[in-house]
């Protein structure tokens, strides 16, 4: 078209936010442009497919900038795992009173304190004493000058104490006096040769005795060492012994323990309140069904008893046959939010379960390690938690076991009261942020979920939360569980898991055997001398009575007895 002002395509469109200069005030406002229509729908098209690229960049930078940000607390939580103090006490998230100069300060230095009174060395009194004398070396007991001897005084003598550990691996030699028939004897149906019976065996025609099997025990079951290592410790003695041996006498001795699993599982079946928490253990054995060599170890710690049973499932079935022989109308399982528990409480009517605060504080610290948007929030809730544990501490000093809670004075009634409306308080808080769109705006897309899947997990497990409430004698955390399995834990690592069955059975029944004797606090080195004694006594068998080896059931001069360490064998040459 002639005569016509056209607009160049080229040119840059004016941005609405430019004011005056691109508003109706300006003077391109009273301007007209005539141009064709094709040049029209080229430069709509062409608008349209810039908004377009605009609007799929936009959302490509949004997308981006939450991966990085995904990526970042990837990292942070790696690098926190890596390099960040393992302490759920001391974690990385401290408050701002504990922080002091720095992030990383410490409240105190390690060890004693200046200021503070030691405990002294600590007494020993049953350790035996090896008498040794030292006299001054030939020709400083005289004097120098005249060389008249110096007078032996005791009254003047010094006493010096030293510590020694020594470990001997010897042999005993026993001698069977024989004695024959006096010639003159003339009776019938009397040997002519008679000696003392033959020692008692643990195991037929073995030459280990009782000692080494404890031993062996002890050091595999209860200091988690691997077998290769007791072996190779035995050689540096002077016993080589073949790992062949180490397996056929454990195999042979499992049997042995039976018995008293099977009284552990009866004594922890009569009681209410039960810890339960369950770890891997590898069991390097083919079985028809089971895929991998992953089994599990499932602990249940009550009052009295620790039991552990291996299983190659993880299902509710495990917990269920172990619970299935529960004596009380009513039982407390102590335990994390794992679904087989909640699947056990569903199925078995007189279970209830309380769910650990531990594992809840837990959830708060790592969303704020691994997002710094949640710090605060989560810093928030830590505090909260911990007072929550402060006031069950206050309420628990006033808490009369042998009277109902209805009965309870008035200090306690007074700490519940504050109890209680500490946790109303925190529940409000959760609804109230779960209420909000989005839990809050501000935050990332990625931090606003985190949040929000941790405060409905609070807010859905919190009738198993509060169980304590009602319940005192019920802990806030399942820490009981989780230090007890620690032992098992560092023996998978050690030596990895076990290599058959049998042997895996041996490791369930020896942690629930000498854990319980830890609980009651009897020494595990005395008790299995006595007990594999008296097994070896009874010509291999596991003995007949076992209430002097149950802790619940022996007398107190027992128990006290089995509380000190195991004596010293005697007979020993040491020239």
């Amino acid at each position: 078209m002639e005569g016509t002002t056209r607009l160049d395509p080229s040119a840059e469109r004016p941005h609405p936010c430019l004011g005056t200069a691109g508003g109706k005030g300006s003077r391109f406002a009273r301007e007209w442009v005539t141009i064709s229509k094709q040049e029209h729908i080229d430069l709509r098209a062409r608008a349209n497919y810039w908004e377009a690229q605009h609007a799929r960049a936009k959302a490509q930078v949004e997308a981006l900038t939450q991966e990085v940000a995904r990526k970042e607390a990837t990292i942070k939580d790696l690098r926190q795992r890596l390099f960040g103090k393992k302490s759920e006490k001391h974690g990385p998230l401290p408050s701002e009173k504990e922080r002091g100069d720095g992030d990383d300060a410490p409240q105190r230095k390690r060890g004693q304190q200046p200021g503070c009174a030691g405990h002294g060395r600590t007494p020993r009194p049953t350790l035996p004493v090896v008498a040794e004398q030292h006299a001054p070396a030939d020709g400083q007991s005289a004097c120098p000058h005249c060389g008249l001897p110096y007078r032996r005084t005791p009254a003047l003598d010094e006493q010096s104490t030293v510590i020694e550990e020594q470990v001997r691996a010897y042999t005993r030699r026993i001698t069977r006096c024989a004695y024959t028939r006096d010639p003159g004897c003339c009776c019938e149906n009397t040997p002519a040769v008679i000696s003392a019976p033959p020692p008692a065996r643990l195991i037929a025609r073995s030459p280990f005795g009782v000692s080494f099997w404890v031993e062996m025990l002890l050091g595999k079951y209860r200091y988690g060492q691997p077998s290769n290592r007791l072996l190779q410790d035995l050689a540096d003695q002077g016993l080589p012994v073949s790992p062949g041996t180490l397996a056929g006498g454990l195999q042979r001795l499992t049997g042995l323990f039976e018995p008293v699993l099977e009284a552990l599982y009866c004594k922890q079946m009569s009681e209410t309140l039960f810890n339960n928490d369950e770890t891997r253990w590898e069991v390097f054995v083919d079985l028809e069904g089971k895929v991998g060599t992953r089994w599990y170890l499932w602990l249940t710690r009550s009052a009295s008893v620790v039991f552990y049973c291996i299983d190659p499932s993880r299902s509710a079935a495990v917990p269920g046959a172990h619970f299935a022989g529960l004596q009380g109308e009513r039982a407390i399982i102590v335990c994390d939010r794992y679904s087989a528990y909640k699947k056990l409480a569903r199925l078995a009517e007189n279970i209830l379960l309380a769910f650990c605060w531990a594992h809840v504080r837990r959830d708060f610290l790592e969303a704020g390690r691994a997002l710094p948007a949640l710090e605060p929030w989560a810093l928030d809730f830590k505090a909260r938690i911990g007072m929550l544990y402060h006031l069950n501490q206050q309420r628990l000093a006033h808490w009369d076991p042998d009277r109902p809670l209805a009965q309870q004075g008035a200090a306690f009634e007074h700490a519940q009261a504050a109890l209680q409306a500490a946790l109303a308080d925190l529940h409000a808080e959760a609804e109230r942020l779960l209420a909000q769109d989005d839990t809050d705006a501000t935050l990332p897309k990625v931090a606003r979920a985190r949040c929000k899947r941790v405060l409905t997990s609070l807010l859905h497990h919190w009738s198993g939360l509060t169980v304590f409430v009602a319940h005192p004698e019920v802990p806030m955390d399942n820490n009981r569980a989780e230090e007890t399995i620690r032992t098992p834990v560092i023996g998978r690592k050690n030596y990895y898991g076990s290599g058959s069955l049998w042997s895996a059975q041996l490791a369930a029944t020896l942690f629930s055997i000498l854990q319980t004797l830890a609980l009651w606090g009897i020494n595990p080195r005395a008790w299995l001398t006595a007990y594999l004694n008296a097994c070896a006594e009874a010509g291999g068998q596991a003995p007949s009575v076992l209430a002097e080896f149950l802790p619940w059931s022996m007398d107190a001069a027992r128990r006290a007895e089995l509380c000190r360490p195991a004596a010293p064998p005697t007979g020993i040459d040491s020239s």
